[in-house]
């Protein structure tokens, strides 16, 4: 019976999704995401946002708010959007270009240990060099870099990876 009450006491849920949410926790606040990169793109803050958005609900029990107290809390800013060579040939000419983003988040936890973090998230895509990158930036965006960078944001806030 004591082995029972003491189990019972942990604070860790486990879902199918791989996502630990501690128990008690109901809401999350993803505040929309500044773009303060050197470079920007005029709809990255709104796509990332909204990408971030559904991945925790599609994820989560966690109902969205936009008030200061959620259980969870992600407050985030676009810091990079750049090209750049990422292979060059034998005669100085760029045969690969790429593009990363960079994320800095901050993570508020009000419910469980409440120990939040703050790290910068950075993902890249290549293209051919000799396309332009009006040409490939929303593909990139929208099949590699805002996948892979909202995963890892979502993995390090709810499977701790």
């Amino acid at each position: 019976m004591l082995l029972l009450t003491a189990l019972g006491g942990c604070s860790v849920k486990y879902s199918l999704t791989g996502a630990s949410i501690d128990q008690g926790a109901k809401t999350v606040n993803v505040r929309f995401i500044e773009n303060r990169a050197p470079i920007t793109n005029p709809t990255l803050s709104q796509r990332v946002t909204e990408k971030l958005r559904n991945k925790i609900q599609s994820q989560t029990k966690l109902t969205q708010i936009n008030e200061d107290n959620a259980d969870y809390e992600f407050k985030a800013t676009i810091t990079g959007y750049n090209f750049s060579n990422a292979a060059v040939t034998n005669v100085d000419k760029a045969a690969t270009s790429r593009l990363t983003v960079t994320i800095n988040v901050v993570f508020v936890k009000r419910v469980g240990d409440k120990k939040g973090w703050t790290q910068p998230f950075s993902q890249s895509a290549d293209f051919r060099a000799d396309q332009l990158p009006s040409q490939v930036e929303n593909q990139l965006l929208d099949e590699t870099i805002l996948p892979q960078i909202t995963d890892a944001i979502f993995n390090r806030a709810f499977a701790n990876w």
